[in-house]
């Protein structure tokens, strides 16, 4: 059971608070300090000890809880920052192109995620810091994975990782998870995917977010759930890859006149299309940063931009806090802190925050234009002849 901190026993807490900026010239390799001070003012065991109050009944722990919550987690950008530096030196190599993004997980998927799993100690969550790489296909996928099979000099490989693209999950969540430690303690959960499957996993979230339901975690109507799936299984078929499980009997003409049909059942183009915020309704406060605190304003369909320097960054995650009891006092808002070089590729790498599913529609569209041609009289002649011959 958590209990309440005494003052005396947090004011000891506090005299045992780590230096981060000591703890980035770890996680950097003895570079220099680049952005403002973060320290971690608590011990381990009074994060874990957060956790379990946030999922608990006792109001009153509530606030000293999210407190702590607040600075462990923004304690992860450092070694994020770290970890990009590492990811954009291999990206060179591989895809020029790649959409690379960093988020600190929100605060209502860690206590979501917390109440899955009630046992889960939250200094041990690996995903709280994650860093993505969205590349042009699967070749590009697989050589980056191999780039970082034994880690780097900082970052040590973790257990934990998880290949979804070979073993999808039933959901149709495709993509390769890798988690990294630095040698100081703080986890980062590296995410690499394709475009098709970065297109996905945005419509996904964006019909979620309408429908109310957390689609991406497997909670909303069958019909829905059972329709990204397909999806996916269709898209693992564009890309030669092994297909959703429960889809996995039906042959590539089957699988993409499923969908096709499923699609216009549930007229799911014309709703995401119907969902886009458009340009005139994005705005932002002009400022050049390197984080950016988005929200989503869901009643208005508008969505804002905060940026913010290096420098400044324990400013943003205050009001990335401040955003937060916004939300748990009700408001309809998504809040998420982000870290991107600018606003425009931080529209390509969170589609989602700005309910933008045209690369999705597009693929449905590529689906439909397989299909045709596996109908077409020439096609259908060619494989009569192969069953002939």
């Amino acid at each position: 059971m958590f209990r309440a901190w005494p003052l005396g026993r947090l004011a000891a807490w506090y005299g045992r608070k780590i230096n981060f900026g000591f703890y980035l010239k770890n996680c950097n390799g003895g570079a220099n300090k680049i952005m403002a001070k973060i320290e971690f003012k608590f011990s381990r065991s009074s994060v874990n000890r957060a956790g379990s109050a946030l999922i608990s009944s006792n109001v009153a722990e509530q606030d000293l809880a999210k407190d702590i919550l607040d600075n462990w987690r923004a304690c992860h950008v450092s070694p994020l920052n770290s970890f990009q530096t590492s990811l954009r030196k291999k990206l060179k190599k591989i895809d020029n192109n790649a959409l690379v993004s960093q988020r600190l997980k929100r605060t209502p998927s860690i206590i979501a995620k917390l109440k899955r799993n009630p046992k889960m100690n939250l200094c041990r969550m690996q995903d709280v810091g994650g860093i993505r790489a969205v590349v042009s296909n699967m070749s590009e996928v697989r050589k980056l994975e191999q780039s970082y099979k034994k880690g780097t000099r900082v970052f040590l490989i973790e257990k934990g990782g998880k290949d979804y693209i070979n073993y999808p999950k039933s959901s149709g969540y495709r993509s390769v998870h890798k988690v990294f430690k630095c040698k100081n303690g703080f986890s980062v959960e590296l995410q690499i995917r394709t475009k098709i499957q970065h297109a996905w996993a945005t419509a996904v979230e964006t019909m979620g977010t309408f429908l109310d339901h957390s689609l991406k975690s497997s909670e909303g109507p069958d019909e829905w759930l059972e329709f990204f799936s397909l999806a996916s299984s269709a898209f693992a078929v564009l890309e030669s890859t092994p297909r959703i499980p429960s889809f996995e009997d039906l042959s590539d003409q089957e699988t993409f006149e499923l969908l096709l049909a499923k699609e216009k059942e549930l007229d799911v183009l014309n709703k995401l299309s119907g969902f886009r915020v458009v340009a005139k309704h994005i705005t932002d406060d002009n400022r050049k940063g390197k984080y950016h605190l988005i929200t989503l304003d869901l009643d208005r369909k508008m969505a804002n931009i905060q940026s913010y320097s290096a420098a400044n960054i324990e400013l943003a995650n205050q009001e990335y806090s401040k955003k937060e009891e916004e939300v748990s006092m009700g408001r309809n808002l998504q809040v998420v802190l982000v870290a991107s070089d600018s606003i425009s590729a931080l529209k390509k790498a969170y589609p989602s925050y700005f309910l933008d599913s045209q690369n999705f529609s597009k693929q449905i569209e590529l689906v439909r234009k397989k299909l045709d041609k596996m109908k077409s009289p020439r096609t259908m002649k060619k494989r009569a002849a192969k069953i002939r011959f």
